[in-house]
């Protein structure tokens, strides 16, 4: 039944561009669509009566596997948060932690209607294994560090050295790659990002880099280069197309526009500055007016608690317009725009839940609501793979894998 075209009846469908239309419907596999006949030759025929198809959403900056320490740490400062919760417990980190971790993350995205993950934590292959499995796409960045981690006691050049064999070895598959994340500008040396850089520029992979994501960050980079995060970053030639640049919360417009001259992607991740408490957090219509490529992502379940796109893009709608003292700023197309940006896949959701209630004429307030209100994903289908279906996901034994998880944490936060 997997593989091949889906017929929707009866059904509403909402693309890229926000309008609503009705009528049944072929999805195919590679992500495009057309209005059915009704004798079409398809896989499955989904009764679409009472639900909403829409595209995915995209988590474009997320550390997966730290779902091991969601809730852990509330209301700590930053750096407290780090040094008591976080840090003490990596120095024990495994690579069955990693994939445990993984398992569950994807579970949750999948359950949350999010198909496709950016991701920058350890043991990048195993990642990408799980990513894989679970039927979704990704890119698995192997994050890059001058000081020594668990995962690599000799630090940065043990990090790239890594990560060389594992771009050298190919793709995992056709929807999951592997990317470089260079953590940040104030824990790589000039050096580490240039090499960095140039096996990225090598292997035509992603660069991934948390950027001016505090105050403390780009004042530090300005007093040690003279220079903010983004402009030191342009002048070593750091930058490749599609450099994947997460929060940009303390950016300058000069700055903006460096990054739309190098066509790299913002990631605005809302709820864990708040949740943080950076003071500061990406301007929105600022980007956009530079010619920015804005994305969308969670961070990671430990600053966020969620990894929950459809609660993301409501706090980005909400905080933009919050800040900006502008009602107008991401209205629900946009919202969604923004979310999904990039998907070719295809999610479901419950039109029978009170939250996606009224409807209204011609299902004109159905995108706000799912987007403010809320409701429950039913189907993901991914390259004309189900991998949820009536809303139980069939890739992962989410059971299962919450129940990993427990063990997995129990014994990961055993000493602390």
């Amino acid at each position: 039944m997997d593989g091949g075209v889906r017929r929707v009846t009866g059904t509403r469908l909402i693309d890229h561009d926000g309008a609503v239309q009705h009528g049944d419907f072929l999805l195919h596999p590679d992500g495009s669509y057309c209005a059915s006949n009704g004798d079409e030759d398809v896989a499955e025929t989904i009764d679409g009566s009472m639900r909403l198809v829409t595209r995915s959403l995209q988590n474009w900056h997320t550390h997966l596997a730290m779902i091991l320490n969601r809730s852990m740490g509330e209301g700590m400062p930053l750096m407290e948060w780090l040094e008591t919760s976080v840090f003490p417990v990596e120095k024990g980190l495994t690579a069955e932690f990693v994939e445990a971790g993984t398992r569950a993350a994807a579970a949750e995205m999948i359950a949350t209607g999010t198909t496709f993950a950016c991701d920058m934590y350890y043991h990048p292959d195993v990642v990408a294994g799980v990513l894989v499995e679970a039927g979704m796409r990704g890119v698995a960045c192997g994050p890059i560090t001058d000081f020594p981690t668990p995962s690599y006691p000799s630090g940065g050049a043990e990090a790239l050295q890594k990560m060389g064999g594992l771009l050298r070895g190919g793709v995992p598959s056709d929807r999951v790659e592997y990317g470089i994340g260079t953590h940040a500008v104030y824990t790589c040396s000039e050096e580490t990002l240039l090499k960095a850089a140039e096996m990225a520029s090598e292997h035509g992979c992603r660069l991934h880099i948390h950027t001016s994501e505090t105050r403390k960050e780009v004042a530090d980079c300005h007093a040690e280069h003279g220079m903010y995060p983004v402009e030191y970053l342009d002048s070593i030639g750091y930058f490749q197309e599609g450099t994947v640049c997460a929060h940009c919360g303390w950016v300058t417009k000069k700055e903006m526009r460096i990054l739309a001259g190098h066509e790299a992607h913002a990631v605005h991740c809302p709820n864990s500055n708040q949740k943080l408490a950076c003071g500061g957090t990406m301007s929105y219509p600022a980007m956009r007016e530079a010619g920015v490529d804005i994305r969308l992502g969670t961070d990671g379940a430990a600053s966020n608690n969620s990894l929950d796109m459809r609660a993301e893009a409501k706090v980005a709608s909400l905080i933009q317009r919050h800040d900006h003292w502008d009602a107008r700023i991401l209205n629900p197309v946009e919202t969604w725009q923004l979310a999904t940006k990039g998907s070719i896949d295809w999610v479901t959701w419950d039109l029978d839940d009170i939250r996606m209630r009224p409807w209204g004429r011609d299902g004109r307030r159905l995108l706000a609501n799912l987007i403010y209100s809320g409701t429950r994903c039913l189907d993901v289908l991914v390259g004309g793979q189900a991998i949820r279906r009536d809303g139980v996901t069939v890739s992962i034994d989410e059971s299962r894998a919450g129940s990993d998880l427990e063990d997995a944490v129990s014994e990961y936060y055993s000493k602390i």
